[in-house]
């Protein structure tokens, strides 16, 4: 399953990008924005340019620092410090979900070019949102359940009595017997393997639906900036969303790290979010003369898609990032840490909730 994760995740890429382009097309029941007159078309795709270069470098950063600081000994994956980041991250992520996506969502779906039954009539952003959080919990578990079964059905230690009352332990697989008179060793060697797989297993499920529920945003989003005509609006979103993929980006690495992929596997997960919001701005101004944001179509398909990306993050970052790591008994035994970790997850909320101001 997780092997062939990146195909399906360059199909969903594919699917996505195509879609803008299919609803660009559908007729619209209201007028388009305001387009700046003064504008000249070469100096927006300057700006546009500009963008791609600057949210591929922020994003690339930010997704890479998490590797790129793994040999310092202070950031160590079961450190104080690193705990500390996490929250951040996990801040950071709860806000996109909230402060970002979400009324995004609702702006799309309560739009007044949309007809008022059933779109002004049913809360759809938040039913949608609550039934991708569902969905991904649905997922994690069978995903997780699948996974431990197939470690039940692995070698186990059973433990015998020989004849002087010593202790014996023996590997059964479905291959060949072995004894061991280290038994305590051997179970605990056991015990703490089976640990170490379950977690790495977590770690990965985790930051595959995590950077599934980024890059559906983030798609989106660089689309709008490739389609806008107006230079006012670029300009402090150049600025913004660098910053936005940025943060984005760390939270993401740091869960990619805790998974122990393979080198492939990492840089192919590197570039594919890396390089999400700049595709979406380049398809953006391939069908920017022909694109009308405002179009019922687009306005229900960019709802949608945002309702199940928000609801997607918010439950990760409560779920997976803050209720597991606030649980810890590293966390739970150290006051100092547990204050440092609050003030680092408010940091990262607020943070990340003032760039959407822009």
């Amino acid at each position: 399953m997780i092997k062939h994760e990146p195909f399906f995740k360059t199909i969903l890429l594919i699917l996505l990008l195509v879609s803008p382009i299919l609803v660009s097309s559908s007729k619209c029941t209201c007028e388009e924005e305001t387009q700046e007159q003064n504008t000249s078309q070469n100096s927006l795709i300057t700006y546009k340019l500009i963008a791609i270069f600057s949210i591929l470098v922020a994003s690339t950063l930010g997704v890479s620092l998490p590797f790129l600081v793994s040999n310092i000994s202070s950031l160590n994956p079961q450190g104080e410090t690193f705990a500390l980041i996490k929250a951040f991250a996990a801040g950071v992520i709860l806000a996109t979900g909230f402060m970002h996506i979400l009324p995004d969502a609702i702006e799309s779906l309560t739009s007044p070019c949309l007809n008022e039954n059933p779109w002004r009539k049913f809360p759809f952003t938040g039913f949608f949102a609550m039934l991708s959080a569902i969905g991904t919990l649905m997922m994690e578990t069978f995903a997780s359940g699948y996974h431990k079964r197939s470690e039940l059905r692995k070698a186990k230690p059973l433990s015998t009595t020989a004849s002087g009352g010593e202790e014996i332990i023996m590997n059964v697989d479905h291959h060949h017997h072995h004894q061991d008179h280290d038994g305590h060793g051997n179970v605990s060697d056991f015990a703490l393997e089976r640990t170490n797989s379950w977690e790495v297993m977590r770690h990965r499920i985790v930051s595959q639906v995590l950077e599934l529920g980024i890059v559906v945003h983030s798609v989106i989003i660089g689309l709008s900036l490739g389609v806008s005509q107006s230079s006012k609006t670029i300009r402090p979103l150049i600025a913004a969303l660098s910053f936005h993929q940025f943060f984005e980006g760390m939270a993401l690495g740091g869960c990619i790290s805790l998974a122990k992929f393979k080198s492939k596997t990492i840089v192919t997960m590197i570039l594919f979010f890396s390089m999400t919001t700049p595709s979406g701005i380049a398809v953006g101004i391939g069908i920017s003369k022909m694109y009308n944001s405002n179009s019922p179509t687009s306005l229900i398909v960019e709802g949608i898609l945002n309702s199940l990306s928000a609801g997607i993050l918010i439950y990760m970052a409560l779920v997976d990032l803050l209720a597991n790591d606030f649980m810890t008994s590293l966390m739970l035994t150290n006051f100092r840490l547990q204050l440092g970790a609050n003030l680092t997850l408010l940091l990262g909320a607020c943070s990340m909730s003032l760039l959407a101001k822009w």
